[in-house]
């Protein structure tokens, strides 16, 4: 019975079998642990199981000796020899894990391209090597799920942590060239690199190293130091029983020999073991009638046990340590989640969180306490002690209660300044002024009061700091759209702020850009100022450009007094996209003199990859620094086209229609179609017909992106807008199906328009709010779409009851809203195949696993064609190689390949009559080996 029960939740959900003709053929395997690997994956999910048959919640199920695959997962480490594997002849539905076609594995396992560090002078480059997708047995490690976070307690880290396999630095030279290579050496074989930072004056790479077990299990962090001449590398601490605790914060450079290190403590003993029998039961209580409304969070603490595990995992120790491994412990062992040194190096700004916890919010809204300590160990002073905030109002823009920001001013010494709240928090509060900026130097004396910097109307949204003379205060307001920009003068009373920029958010043409910032010799970022021949006060303004035509990104140099811009530097329109990434000559402090204006541009055209150029702006000369190769030559030459169409309420619409290489719609004739989207809410129909995005972008596929099925002959659309517009006082969602129906129709009409897309073969699909989207389609435009595919995403609005997306209405304020957005509700009407995915683990605030559970149950208690993939192991998005390889096998097979049988030839005319009476459509350019069988694809 308990077996039978386990097998219903992780498998993949039998259902009726069907016919070799049916229009979504597939059949079951029955259910048995037919290996060690079976077992242990059940094991892993069950720890009532696991006490059942005798094993230890603890232990290391992958020393089960695995199964042989049919075909190797394994390619330079990214396999897992635990994980079964089926071909795609013998995947009949669960036996294990099956792979995608070929062509779509080769883009999937290309070796991915390094990540780049410049140095604080920008004289040298880091290229940090990344290894391809992880197997499954890394995620399958044991992971504490503890107020919100999930935390790998072998590793006392967060879990799933990506990491670089090496550092290689080049010297970057005058003219824009590379010098030679040199890897950072010394470093232990299996080495796994994370947190890379520049020391202040560039000579000193920090970074943490661990190296896995012999069970497998995840080493723990230790930090790490290089010489970035000699590319040596050693251990920072003398002792070798000093770790990294980087749940939080992990480490800092203070000055140029010291950093500051979150430790795990050395008097931590092992982890507190949970009582057979609780001390009391679980008691929640509204005595004092709260109003307390929380979204859905994942992973919260349960009980007093978990609080307890949360307490050992998170508690660290701060040390100042120098390169020659001294140190010193800084403050009591506590749970620090921030540790900030001032720009003088004199005092240390640490926030850390402390009882009593909560079981409905996560650990951001536990209790704060911010304090301002030397950097010689002696506390200044307690900044604040914030309260418990479980009751935040779910409205946009509300926040909680107190001081918040706190952070040092970048462009003074030792200044502090924060944000505080004067309407309680709460968003729906009509108040003025609703914040207020405050600021104070580290040495005030007891009983002085801040100076106030500025007081806002709108929400409160971060400052760029430059001098006394200048800065710029940014608030806005989500309900009107409407961000602010000030400028303010810090250090003169005398000058009145004004306002720069007053517009809406959604408004992408109106768009200034932003500011650019120079590195200071204190290690902050400070707005760059540009002198020219004139008086003038200069900025540079980095924007991206939105036009009709698609972004056009620029550098303008702007006069801070008069507004007047001239555009120094502009992307090519015709053929490339081009970005601003950084400045390449912000090194000394004062301002910037344009003839030395040097900047780093990224560019890119539609079959071209990125690659980084150093570009002088007076000379009007460009460097190339890299080289990168094509990720997928086989699809270099791949068709691109952003194209506008119109719904029928008169709404501009866009979209990025992809071609596979080679393809001719004249001559070729219609393709098949695979529509992948995201809807998006807005508040006007203008701003929602703005083109967003630019026609030159290279194609960036992903592991899971719908352009992999270019190589498999489809048509793409990507990301058609499909716009939520709530006008005025009108709520987008209360006409969310009406405009989302609207919307795709306009988009499968302009496909078919164009002849690329066969009416009859046309997928809809989406990830997240992109699945409840592909839901409602099939429900509601079931004239659209053959097939849909929803990966993660929520389809019961009842069961998010206090809010979603940017619904911040709740289920009894809107539920006319909740009910008739929730494709649950109408899973009755949904008659064209569906593919549910979704991970197991999913922390996703909304998008539990119940949902794709409940919805699929729903869909098949009507009857209708469905499948649910359950990944094992996964969160929100998909990492392992094996789930994403058995993803994509299940999106194939859905939409375009085979099913699990073949029709004898003698059959294939009598079916072909039929054809449009059973729903299905014979594909007959694939044949088997002995082409004697004809294969059957389901597109209608």
């Amino acid at each position: 019975m308990l077996l039978h029960k386990v097998y219903h939740r992780f498998s993949l959900i039998p259902v009726r079998s069907f016919p070799a003709c049916s229009a979504f053929p597939f059949t079951f395997s029955s259910f048995k642990f037919s290996s060690a690997v079976h077992a242990s994956s059940f094991l892993r999910n069950s720890p009532k199981l696991r006490r059942k048959m005798g094993v230890a919640a603890d232990s290391r199920l992958s020393k089960l000796v695995p199964v042989a695959s049919v075909e190797d997962v394994g390619r330079a480490g990214n396999g897992s020899a635990g994980s079964p594997v089926a071909d795609e002849e013998n995947s009949s539905t669960g036996a294990g894990y099956c792979l995608p076609p070929p062509e779509i594995r080769s883009i999937v396992d290309a070796p991915p391209l390094p990540a780049l560090s410049f140095s604080p002078k920008r004289d040298k480059i880091l290229f940090l090597q990344r290894r391809a997708l992880p197997p499954l047995s890394e995620l399958a490690r044991p992971e504490e799920k503890l107020a919100g976070i999930r935390i790998d307690g072998s590793c006392n880290t967060r879990s799933r942590m990506s990491f670089y396999t090496g550092i290689v630095i080049h010297s970057l030279t005058d003219n824009g060239t590379l010098g030679p290579e040199k890897e950072i050496h010394g470093l232990p074989e299996g080495a796994k690199i994370n947190f890379v930072s520049w020391s202040r004056d560039g000579r000193h790479l920090s970074f943490s190293v661990r190296v896995d077990e012999e069970d497998n299990s995840g080493g723990k962090h230790k930090v790490w130091v290089a010489d970035v001449e000699s590319g040596k590398a050693r251990p920072l601490f003398q002792s070798p029983d000093i770790y990294l605790n980087a749940i939080f914060d992990n480490f800092v450079w203070v000055d140029d020999s010291t950093l500051l290190v979150s430790t795990i403590p050395l008097s931590r003993g092992s982890p507190p073991k949970k009582r057979l029998v609780p001390s009391g039961p679980k008691i929640l209580s509204n005595e004092q009638q709260n109003v307390v409304q929380v979204r859905t969070y994942q992973d919260l603490l349960k009980d007093e046990y978990d609080a307890e595990l949360f307490d050992y995992y998170a508690t660290s120790q701060l040390m100042l340590v120098s390169l020659d491994g001294t140190s010193k412990e800084i403050g009591p062992p506590a749970i620090y989640t921030s540790m900030d040194p001032s720009p003088d190096k004199k005092y240390l700004l640490l926030s850390s969180i402390h009882r009593p916890y909560s079981f409905i919010v996560p650990c951001g809204r536990f209790p704060k306490k911010v304090e301002l300590w030397t950097v010689d160990g002696k506390l200044v002073r307690e900044v604040c002690d914030l309260p418990l905030a479980e009751d935040i109002p779910i409205a946009f823009n509300s926040v909680r209660r107190g001081m918040r920001s706190i952070n040092w001013m970048a462009d003074k010494p030792s200044t502090l300044y924060w944000v505080e709240t004067q309407d309680g928090g709460d968003a729906k509060v009509d108040v003025s002024p609703r914040d207020i900026i405050y600021a104070q130097p580290a040495d005030s004396q007891v009983g002085e009061q801040p100076e106030i910097l500025l007081k806002l109307d709108l929400r409160y949204g971060g400052i760029s700091w430059c001098d006394d003379s200048l800065a710029l205060v940014y608030e806005s307001w989500y309900k009107t759209r409407r961000i602010k920009t000030w400028v303010v003068s810090p250090g003169s009373k005398e000058v009145p702020s004004r306002i720069l920029f007053d517009r809406s958010s959604e408004d992408v043409y109106s768009d200034p850009g932003s500011p650019m910032f120079r590195r200071t010799a204190a290690g902050t970022y400070v707005i760059a100022k540009v002198k020219r021949e004139d008086e003038g006060t200069y900025i540079l303004l980095n924007g991206s450009g939105a036009t009709p035509e698609g972004n056009i990104p620029f550098l303008d140099l702007f006069d801070i007094n008069t507004g007047n811009k001239e555009r120094i530097w502009e992307s090519d329109k015709e053929k490339y996209y081009e970005t601003v990434v950084a400045l390449m000559s912000d090194q000394e402090d004062g301002d910037l003199h344009i003839e030395q204006l040097k900047i780093l541009t990224s560019k890119e055209s539609k079959t071209e990859n990125t690659q980084y150029y150093i570009q002088n702006i007076s000379e009007k000369s460009a460097s190339q620094i890299t080289n990168f190769p094509h990720p997928y030559p086989q699809l270099a030459s791949l068709k691109k086209e952003m194209i506008k169409y119109q719904r029928k309420d008169g709404v501009q619409l866009t979209a990025t229609l992809y071609l596979p290489p080679s393809f001719d719609p004249s001559k070729d004739g219609p393709r098949p179609c695979l529509v992948w989207s995201y809807p998006g809410e807005f508040k006007s129909k203008d701003a929602a017909g703005q083109v967003r995005g630019s026609p030159n972008e290279f194609a960036g596929i992903g592991p899971t992106s719908a352009l992999l099925w270019l190589a498999r002959g489809f048509a793409i659309l990507s990301g058609p807008t499909i716009p939520i517009i709530g006008e005025g006082d009108e709520e987008a969602n209360d006409r969310y199906v009406e405009q989302l129906v609207s919307s795709a129709e306009a988009a499968v009409e302009e496909v078919i328009r164009r002849g690329v897309a066969h009416p009859d073969k046309i997928a809809i699909g989406g990830h997240s709010y992109g699945a409840f989207m592909t839901a409602n389609l099939l429900a509601h435009a079931p004239h659209l779409f053959c097939c849909g595919i929803a990966r993660s995403g929520a389809y019961n609005r009842t069961l998010t009851p206090f809010g979603f997306q940017n619904e911040d209405r709740t289920l009894w304020e809107a539920t006319n809203t909740y009910v008739e957005m929730s494709p649950f509700m109408s899973a009755n009407k949904i008659k064209k195949p569906i593919l549910l995915v979704h991970g197991e683990e999913d922390n996703n605030a909304g998008t539990l696993t119940m949902q794709s559970d409940r919805f699929f149950n729903a869909l098949k208690g009507h009857g209708a064609l469905c499948r649910l993939v359950v990944l094992p192991f996964e969160s929100h998005g998909y990492a392992a190689r094996e789930s994403i390889m058995h993803c994509l096998w299940e999106m194939d097979r859905l939409v375009l390949q085979k099913g699990n049988h073949c029709l004898p030839v003698e059959v294939v005319d009598h079916l072909g009559k039929k054809a449009s009476r059973k729903n299905f459509i014979l594909h007959q350019d694939r044949c088997c080996d002995n082409e004697k069988y004809m294969i059957t694809t389901f597109f209608r």
